[in-house]
Order: C-alpha cells, then sequence, then structure tokens
C-alpha cells in the first residue's frame, strides 16, 4: 500500500475513502450503499471514512447582488447552516446505525466538485464516492455534473452509485 494513500490505524494502514453528500436522497443512498459494500461487510475494514458536505456560499446560493440583497443574506446563511447541520447529522447517524463509529464529517465552503477533489488530496484518498442525481443529457449540461466533473478531475478511483429506479 503506497503511503500517500494510506493512514496508520493501530499498526496497520487504512485507505482513505471520501463519500460526499448533499440534502438530496441520491447522497445519502450513496453513503447507505457505501456502508453496507464497502465499508462495514469486513470486520476489519480496509477504508477510513471521510464524510464530506460542500456547503454553498451565500453569494453563490442567492445568485444575485442587487438592492434588498444584504437583507437575504443573513436569511439565506442561516437557512445554509441549517441545511449542513441536518445533512452532517443524518450522515453521522446513518453511520453510526452501520457500526463505523470512527467516521470523519467535514463541512466546507465551495463548490461540489472543488470540494471533493480538494478534500481527496487533503486526505490523500484511494477512492472517492458520489451519487448520481440521474439529470438528462441537458439538465446535465446546464447545472453540470460533480459526479462527471470527479470522475475527470479527482485523482483516485471514483465510484458513482446511481440509486434503483423504483417501479410504479
Amino acid at each position: 500500500m503506497a503511503s500517500c494513500c494510506a493512514r496508520k490505524d493501530a499498526g496497520r494502514e487504512k485507505q482513505v475513502m471520501v463519500v460526499g453528500v448533499d440534502d438530496s436522497e441520491f447522497s445519502t443512498y450513496a453513503l447507505e450503499w457505501t456502508l453496507d459494500h464497502l465499508i462495514t461487510p469486513s470486520p476489519t475494514p480496509i477504508f477510513k471514512l471521510v464524510v464530506v458536505f460542500a456547503k454553498p456560499s451565500v453569494a453563490s446560493a442567492v445568485g444575485f447582488v442587487g438592492p434588498g440583497a444584504p437583507e437575504v443574506f443573513p436569511l439565506v446563511e442561516a437557512d445554509i447552516k441549517r441545511t449542513a447541520a441536518r445533512v452532517t447529522e443524518q450522515a453521522k447517524q446513518l453511520c453510526i446505525t452501520k457500526s463505523v463509529n470512527d467516521a470523519i464529517v467535514e463541512v466546507v465552503e465551495g463548490d461540489p466538485r472543488n470540494v471533493l477533489c480538494e478534500a481527496v488530496e487533503k486526505h490523500h484518498a484511494s477512492v472517492l464516492v458520489v451519487g448520481s442525481h440521474g439529470y438528462g443529457a441537458i439538465k446535465r449540461a446546464v447545472l453540470g455534473s460533480v459526479s462527471d466533473y470527479c470522475a475527470h478531475h479527482a485523482h483516485c478511483t471514483v465510484i458513482i452509485v446511481k440509486k434503483p429506479k423504483t417501479k410504479h
């Protein structure tokens, strides 16, 4: 195991896996899938789990600067903080439910594409897991796809978890 991609844990090295989360059912599914398939099946997991929530900046969330913007900023900032707290608490509880008590959960301000790729570098991760929102080509082109960006720019293996479609 290369030392650039591992952490010491009780005398043995663990690789680091970063999982990106947001406030969607898709990222919750990706975290749960990761816990079920890659982390908890083993009595001695090889991965140290780092869960990362990319918190949007107030300016990017508001999307405009004009009359009235200063009054809106504190409200938007409070909402972003509540969302970050809710998402990270949900992630922590999901980890604990799956008996993963040593997960690191981080909130980092910025664009999720950059935040996740930077988290990979910071933690020397060997794997990045992201959920897929299942956007079509046009919506993906307009909004930009975090998973597409990470697949091309993260310096590690990227796993894109798709939530199965429910049958009606």
